[in-house]
């Protein structure tokens, strides 16, 4: 869109940059909270923290380098950096996952001595802190990059919530395992999340067909053009989400009908399905060279050749 890089909270830009400051700055006060404390839910915030940290100056340099023109190597330039930058992310959670399960099975079978006041103070003033994090990177694009980066201080902000229960829960019964308990939900409820960013990634990555798209619908209506025999080899894929790509081989009546079938054609797939990169071959059933290694024909209903 044009206005995608104008605004104000964008990964790379002054407030996106003061919020990585906050949490880097904050996860290094907290790390010293859990092991003075002893508690894990603590420690397991502390490295989120710092992975946030990464994760957000990872979104930064991606959305980026996203910004960069198109050039004669990257003809579409470079804004799927965005989309690796989601995946790296994505990773980055799922090792975190694991690390949070493995100390809190670990815990569960030997726990130790938490300093419940400590641990709650530290956990109040981390929830404040990731909520504030949490509330700059809500007011910018909502791109697979960004909701990457929101991912990692939305498990943040959860976190410091568990902690600080934990930490009442310990100072009111003195039940130890609520600590690691809570650090297990917290990693499901993140795991949760950071699958279907993941498989968002990987669907834009494999140029897959846009969740809102149909094609053969989007066949159908270009072959239903007037002028037009039937449309093939029709390919619908997103550059990053939000931006549509699609390419076809449209069999025409007439070669001199192109203009303003072409014409047509991108006032249909622009204005019904947002499609803005479009590129349509057109050729007539006796044109030379003509492919014959379509993966999908389709005729206007009522209209296919017999035989």
């Amino acid at each position: 869109m044009s206005d995608h890089h104008t605004h104000s909270h964008e990964p790379g830009k002054p407030a996106f940059v003061v919020a990585l400051a906050i949490t880097a700055v904050y996860a290094l006060i907290e790390l010293a909270g859990g092991l003075w404390t002893g508690s894990l839910a603590l420690l397991g915030d502390a490295g989120h923290m710092l992975s946030d940290a990464l994760a957000l100056g990872l979104a930064a340099i991606a959305a980026r380098l996203a910004q960069r023109p198109a050039s004669h190597r990257h003809t579409y330039g470079w804004e799927r950096a965005e989309v690796i930058g989601a995946l790296v992310n994505s990773v980055l959670m799922l090792a975190i996952v694991l690390v949070l399960v493995v100390e809190a099975v670990s815990r569960l079978r030997a726990p130790g001595p938490v300093a419940a006041t400590g641990m709650m103070l530290i956990a109040f003033v981390g929830l404040l802190v990731n909520a504030v994090v949490a509330w700059i990177m809500s007011r910018g694009e909502r791109t697979l990059n960004s909701r990457a980066a929101m991912l990692h201080v939305m498990g943040d902000l959860v976190s410091s919530f568990a902690a600080l229960v934990a930490g009442a829960v310990i100072y009111a019964t003195g039940w130890l395992p609520i600590d690691p308990i809570l650090s297990l939900v917290i990693a499901g409820l993140i795991l949760y999340s950071t699958l279907r960013l993941l498989r968002d990634t990987l669907h834009v990555l494999m140029e897959g067909v846009p969740p809102a798209i149909e094609v053969g619908e989007i066949g159908r209506e270009l072959a239903g053009l007037p002028g037009v025999v039937s449309v093939h080899d029709l390919h619908v894929w997103s550059i990053v989400p939000g931006k549509i790509a699609l390419s076809a081989h449209v069999e025409l009546v007439e070669m001199q009908q192109w203009p303003a079938i072409l014409a047509a054609a991108r006032a249909l797939l622009h204005d019904h399905y947002g499609i803005g990169h479009i590129t349509l071959q057109p050729e007539t059933r006796d044109a030379p060279g003509r492919s014959q290694t379509s993966v999908i024909r389709l005729w206007p209903r009522g209209r296919r050749p017999r035989g």
